[in-house]
């Protein structure tokens, strides 16, 4: 496959692909839990196809000082942590240096998780099997903090999910997950998640706000008037 072969339309469509590889989770107890921002609208589109429900686990890169596009690891909303020690031990940081960046990344994680709930309790995931969403794995350091969230949870089986992925990050995801289910992967030296969709952007919070409000307007019961 070419490094740049577009693959999906937008997440939408990323989604609706991404929900084909899973239909064998449409009739199971299946909890789909989203990464924001980009992972949002992929969850929703497989989330509905797989009528399930839907949440999300914040999850944020710990940047690697003065390089913010490398990561030290990262950090889920439950305070789990992971770090990436080829990553730690190349940069030299001391433990107070790398807690540092990653008080930094958990006081932005419990911004957006207010915002995000509300006021409403998590998505219960104990005994069940739970779909983690990304819009794309480059490393997997991010959706490995999710995992590691989800499993604290008591979650029986968690599967990770993303339209495409590199190889790098399948071939850590499979030690960490029980399941990695991808539209494609690709095996290219430089990966860039926006290089498999024509139409690709950074999500604000504000979008992301409106998906999920569209979700639960969707989910909600409907009554009838009474007559």
């Amino acid at each position: 496959m070419a490094e740049s072969e577009t693959l999906f339309e937008d997440r939408h469509d990323a989604g609706r692909k991404l929900a084909a590889e899973l239909e064998a989770y449409r009739e199971q107890s299946v909890v789909v839990m989203a990464i924001p921002n980009g992972g949002v609208p992929v969850a929703l589109e497989l989330a509905g196809a797989l009528d399930a429900e839907l949440g999300v686990v914040v999850c944020r890169k710990i940047p690697i000082p003065l390089a913010p596009e490398g990561g030290l690891g990262a950090v889920a909303d439950d305070g789990t942590v992971f770090l990436n020690e080829a990553a730690v031990k190349r940069i030299g940081l001391s433990l107070e240096q790398i807690n540092y960046e990653a008080g930094k990344v958990r006081s932005d994680i419990k911004q957006r998780s207010l915002l995000y709930r509300g006021e409403r309790l998590p998505v219960r995931v104990n005994g069940r099997t739970v779909i983690v969403v990304d819009d794309g794995l480059a490393s997997g350091v991010t959706m490995t903090a999710a995992v590691e969230s989800v499993r604290g949870r008591r979650a029986r089986e968690i599967v990770v999910a993303a339209p495409v992925a590199s190889a790098t990050a399948v071939k850590h995801l499979e030690g960490v997950a029980d399941k990695v289910i991808t539209c494609a992967v690709i095996h290219q030296p430089k990966f860039y998640i926006a290089d498999y969709y024509r139409y690709w952007f950074d999500l604000g919070d504000e979008e992301v706000l409106n998906y999920l409000q569209q979700w639960r307007a969707r989910r909600q019961p409907k009554f009838k008037a009474a007559d």
